[in-house]
């Protein structure tokens, strides 16, 4: 089949059952009946491992059959035949695992490491999915909580004190000695190294017992001492909770962004959010889930430099109903419009795009698309090439545009 590459390509997109997902928000984005699963995700890209679905084949294979028209020379050229994105909707009812995503270079030595170690690509034992790294950005579409970056060793010793028993001395310890990010990583190596130990379910209680007590007496450290609680109720006994303590907690309204480059350690606990990222499966995982734990990958990947939470350059066009997220990375950005009107708004017009009504129904125009204005309504979507020129949005209704700048 021939490939048009003028024109809008409708999208199917597969949804990912993690069993942190919500049962409802995703279905009811996509009108589907709510059956009381978990849906976790929705992957609009040409990732291989779900690739959405266009009318001539599979995204990445439509996107490598016509490469230049598909993705513009500058794209092509810059990351091959490849859509350098992958645009999501994320809905978690429950934390996410304790996690990083690799920097290229450790991307590649880890994926030509399992390879050579004769690891399935689909085999559960796999650490590292492709060769990629993944920077990434989630925009909350609801009140949206996570973890993300370290607390400065300060703040995180502020925030033991009066918790007890072995696993919290050793952190103590470690961020009294240095305060450097050396101080942090053995800090939080330590509860990490404490999952294999025999002991560790009576050290976590002991912990945790401390900070009940805290909050009953009235503790300063609310925020911080419900969600060690939390993530102890999802997750019994491990020391994840614990390592919570370390990391920033972050709070998103809606239209707020983060911003994740690789190496930074995070958790997102709960919410409903769009996530742009480049195009890449590695998620190296340290706790707080049911899938592989690969300590040794993510303490190898990770960034130890306490820092704040990073939030991506926002602005702001056509009397605010058009806000741009930029990310310091050459593989995305996302534009969200909220239009109310005949009168076309533009969006991003050159390169590869993918476009998700979120809500309400509009109509998409190119320049060159022969057919007119395409409609879409709510939980629809499409693949917008390069070829298919300057692209504008009118109607009512609320969409996201992932593109790259």
């Amino acid at each position: 089949m021939a490939v048009p590459v003028t024109e809008l390509h409708p999208l199917d997109n597969p949804l990912r059952r993690y069993d942190w997902g919500s049962p409802k928000q995703i279905p009811v984005l996509l009108g589907l009946p709510v059956d009381g699963r978990p849906v976790a995700e929705l992957w609009l890209g040409a990732h291989p491992t779900a690739p959405s679905r266009t009318p001539a084949g599979p995204l990445h294979e439509v996107v490598r059959a016509a490469p230049d028209a598909m993705l513009g020379r500058r794209v092509s050229d810059r990351f091959g035949p490849r859509l350098p994105f992958l645009l999501k909707v994320l809905a978690a009812d429950r934390a996410l695992s304790l996690q990083v995503h690799p920097k290229p270079h450790l991307a590649r030595a880890g994926y030509n490491r399992e390879n050579s170690l004769g690891i399935a690509a689909d085999s559960p034992e796999r650490s590292f999915h492709d060769d990629q790294h993944k920077p990434e950005m989630v925009v909350a579409l609801t009140e949206f909580e996570g973890l993300a970056g370290f607390r400065t060793p300060r703040t995180a010793l502020e925030l033991l004190d009066g918790l007890d028993g072995p696993l919290v001395d050793g952190v103590r310890t470690a961020l009294q000695a240095d305060r450097s990010a050396d101080g942090v990583r053995a800090a939080f190596s330590h509860l990490l190294a404490a999952r294999s130990s025999p002991r560790c379910r009576d050290a976590l209680a002991e912990a945790l017992e401390g900070v009940r007590r805290r909050l009953a007496d009235g503790s300063p450290s609310t925020r911080a001492d419900t969600t060690v609680l939390a993530l102890d109720a999802q997750h019994p006994g491990d020391p994840g909770a614990l390592a919570s303590l370390l990391l920033n907690r972050v709070t998103l309204d809606p239209g707020e962004a983060l911003f994740l480059p690789p190496g930074e350690v995070h958790a997102y606990l709960s919410g409903l959010a769009i996530e742009v990222m480049a195009s890449s499966d590695n998620v190296l995982r340290a706790g707080l889930t049911t899938k592989r734990v690969d300590t040794d990958a993510l303490l190898e990947c990770a960034s130890f430099a306490p820092r704040p939470p990073v939030a991506p350059e926002r602005s702001v066009a056509a009397g605010g109903a058009v806000q741009t997220y930029r990310a310091p990375v050459s593989e995305f950005a996302l534009t969200v419009a909220d239009v109310g009107s005949t009168v076309g708004v533009a969006l991003p017009g050159q390169g590869p795009r993918i476009v998700l009504c979120l809500d309400g129904a509009v109509d998409l125009g190119t320049e060159r698309a022969d057919a007119g204005p395409t409609p879409l309504h709510r939980g629809e979507s499409v693949f917008v090439p390069h070829d298919a020129g300057a692209l504008e949005v009118a109607g009512n209704g609320h969409v996201v545009c992932a593109w790259v700048p």
